[in-house]
């Protein structure tokens, strides 16, 4: 078989050069039809180092050893080394190949070709190297026009399917369409007839469990990458996988493949991008909603415009907001089809947007009764965080980086559906930093709200020093820390016995640290202004710092 860019053993003895010099195959007759890559002439005896497989070597027997041990060695070690063929020129050094030289070539099945006659070895290597050189140009040029019938495709209006059939047409095998991590996207066949394989059964039976994709391509199959146009997990889009299903796969299919590949990158490109563009496009109704410059009385003909079409029940506002370490480069095409299909099984109405400049995905649901916000909120914040992981922007745990914060707010009509997306939006840049949580309800975070709208008046800082700032300094520099004995005693209402229990420690141990903190504040723990004041001051501090 024919390798790119090659031509076999038996096409270069057909060539006028080698011809001219009369060749006799007297060993390996049966293997002619191997690659010659290049041509090569030598006289030395350790000419195997120079070579790298797949040359057809010329010479006159100067290096091939006078001892049988020498010329069985010099055989085997080009064999070994994968050369073509050995082509020996008869003449001073040998009238007529030693048996021993025969013997080995037919032990290492290489093919062996003697020359009656002597011929130039430059015309040979012009002659063969022309060859090659042609025979590659051809296979470019058969590879260019599967390129321009699938642009040509493209440009009538046709689309992936179309693309794969051509070059299931070309290569008379089944292609597919996987993606990066191996699922199928899209299969084509060629043939029409009863004797056509079905592309799925083939499919299945060759790379559909996942046992069969770890363990690599099948033997004689060709994988090629569809690019990305991105780094890491993005510089892979997608994968051509073509299957040698009906007949051998030739290095020219790998070329349209090749090709084929550039082709698909463009329309997943552009399919990423109108996908991306259709998010935004929602986003920015949902922000023109939420910021009142779209009114209550023309939403719902815009909403339907986006394919929303809510029933007769209330409308859910929720809005997710990604921490800034994990949305500047984030995918949100991909983000918004995996929230969308994870969303699926919510079973309401649901409008998605996205906004990634401020990192937020703004949603409205159609509830059928204000029952059922818990349940339905429920299954959306999980259908968001399972989204975000398919689409890689959920990120690993791990210090400084806040996880995403998703904001339910208050079912009502299209009027209450304006304030409430508002509402939640500010309310997920508040939550953040807040314990983490499934969901947070828009309606308990209020006081976090007006202190984040404070949070670049003067004011708030010189509050948040006033009330803890000894404390902080003595953290600073002493151990150990006492802010979250305090931070935990005030999550619990001041109630000791699950301070101490969720602190591990025994109930002295915590009497001691709240008189050192009541000491070094100047304040009485058990008085409800002092535990009020402290509470705000250690809210107001996620948004001071």
């Amino acid at each position: 078989m024919e390798t790119q860019g090659g031509i076999t053993v038996q096409r270069a003895l057909e060539l006028p050069a080698l011809r001219g010099g009369l060749p006799e195959v007297v060993a390996g007759g049966d293997r002619l039809n191997r690659t010659v890559r290049w041509v090569h002439a030598g006289e030395v005896p350790n000419i195997a180092s120079l070579l790298k497989g797949g040359e057809l070597l010329l010479t006159t027997g100067l290096g091939l050893g006078t001892r049988p041990a020498e010329q069985r060695a010099f055989v085997h070690r080009l064999a070994e080394r994968g050369i073509a063929a050995l082509v020996v020129e008869l003449g001073p050094r040998f009238t007529r190949l030693p048996a021993s030289i025969v013997e080995a070539a037919r032990t290492a099945g290489l093919p062996l070709i003697q020359l009656h006659r002597e011929v130039p070895f430059v015309s040979v290597t012009e002659e063969v190297h022309t060859e090659i050189v042609n025979r590659h140009y051809a296979l470019l040029q058969q590879a260019e026009e599967v390129y321009r019938q699938c642009t040509r495709a493209l440009l009538e209006g046709g689309g992936i399917p179309q693309v794969l059939r051509i070059l299931a047409d070309f290569t008379a095998n089944p292609v597919f369409l996987e993606t990066a991590d191996g699922q199928l996207l899209y299969a084509a066949g060629t043939g029409t007839g009863p004797a056509a394989a079905d592309p799925l059964q083939v499919w299945e039976g060759l790379r559909g469990q996942r046992s069969a994709r770890e363990a690599g391509p099948p033997s004689g199959s060709v994988l090629v990458d569809v690019p990305g146009g991105g780094h890491g997990a993005g510089a892979v889009r997608a994968r051509l996988v073509l299957l040698a299903a009906s007949g051998p796969l030739l290095p020219v299919h790998r070329m349209a493949a090749e090709r084929a590949a550039g082709v698909l990158a463009v329309v997943l490109m552009q399919a990423r991008q109108e996908e991306e563009l259709a998010a935004r496009g929602r986003g920015d109704f949902l922000t023109d909603l939420a910021e009142g410059r779209i009114t209550a009385e023309d939403a719902p003909a815009q909403a339907k415009v986006l394919g929303f079409r809510p029933g007769d029940g209330p409308l859910l506002p929720v809005v997710m907001r990604l921490a800034p370490e994990l949305h500047p480069a984030g995918n949100w095409a991909l983000l918004a089809r995996a929230v969308l299909e994870e969303l699926a099984s919510v079973g309401v109405p649901v409008l998605l947007g996205v906004r990634p400049v401020e990192g937020r995905v703004p949603l409205l649901l159609s509830l059928r009764s204000e029952s059922e916000r818990t349940a339905v909120a429920d299954r959306v914040a999980a259908a968001l965080r399972a989204g975000l992981e398919r689409a890689g922007m959920a990120g690993p745990a791990r210090a400084g980086v806040h996880p995403p914060v998703v904001v339910v707010g208050v079912p009502g009509g299209w009027a209450a559906a304006s304030a409430g997306l508002r509402h939640a939006a500010e309310t997920a840049a508040a939550a953040q930093g807040l314990p983490d949580r499934p969901w947070y309800d828009a309606r308990r975070l209020d006081i976090d709200l007006l202190l984040w709208r404070l949070r670049d008046h003067p004011d708030l800082a010189a509050f948040v020093d006033r009330a803890v700032g000894p404390l902080l300094e003595h953290d600073r520099t002493s151990r150990p820390p006492l802010l979250p004995t305090l931070q935990t005693f005030l999550a619990h209402a001041g109630r000791k016995a699950e301070t101490a229990r969720e602190l591990h420690l025994n109930r002295q141990t915590l009497y001691n640290r709240l008189a050192r903190i009541s000491e070094i504040l100047g304040t009485d723990l058990d008085d409800p202004q002092t535990v009020l004041a402290l509470s705000l001051a250690l809210r107001a501090r996620r948004h001071t710092l």
